[in-house]
């Protein structure tokens, strides 16, 4: 009867001495398997830009090889709307149009008056405070005269 350590998946007998012979082989020769890839989806895509210099690199592309198009929109992945959008943008003469905009909402445009218009606001308030501040002295005066019996003169006061 001849030692076997178990049998193999088809059905054969595999001795000592073959088992621990597959498996030297198999460790030395076998590369690790391939990572794999992660499988949770990004919560938001990514918008791509393009900067002016790249769209008018494609269109120079797209004008050279008029029939070469959709190879190229494919190569790079592109859609033949941003052609067209893009040819309209330099027809316009658009520079700005070209080059990627700012997304959102846009700042007030500063007024130069709006630095004066701050100091003056400023300005009445403080003035304000004083002669709220005056007013009050004069009413203390005017009452401080009446208990000491001095005359008030009446046409410096004010009508009620």
């Amino acid at each position: 009867m001849d030692s076997t350590a178990g049998k193999n998946g088809s059905g054969a007998s595999v001795t000592m001495g073959e088992a621990s012979q597959c498996n030297e082989d198999t460790s030395s020769t076998a590369t690790p398997p391939p990572p794999t890839p992660d499988p949770e989806v990004l919560e938001r895509p990514t918008r791509r830009r393009f900067d002016a210099a790249y769209k008018l690199r494609i269109l120079r592309e797209a004008e050279a090889s008029p029939g070469q198009v959709g190879a190229l929109l494919r190569r790079e992945g592109l859609y033949s709307s941003h052609l067209a959008t893009w040819r309209k943008q330099r027809e316009d003469g658009e520079l700005a149009a070209l080059s990627p905009r700012k997304r959102g909402r846009k700042g007030n445009p500063s007024s130069p008056l709006d630095g004066k218009i701050v100091s003056l606001e400023r300005e009445n308030r403080r003035l304000k405070k004083r002669l709220a501040r005056a007013e009050t002295i004069i009413e203390v005066q005017k009452k401080i005269a009446e208990l000491l019996g001095l005359p008030v003169d009446q046409s410096l006061s004010e009508p009620d």
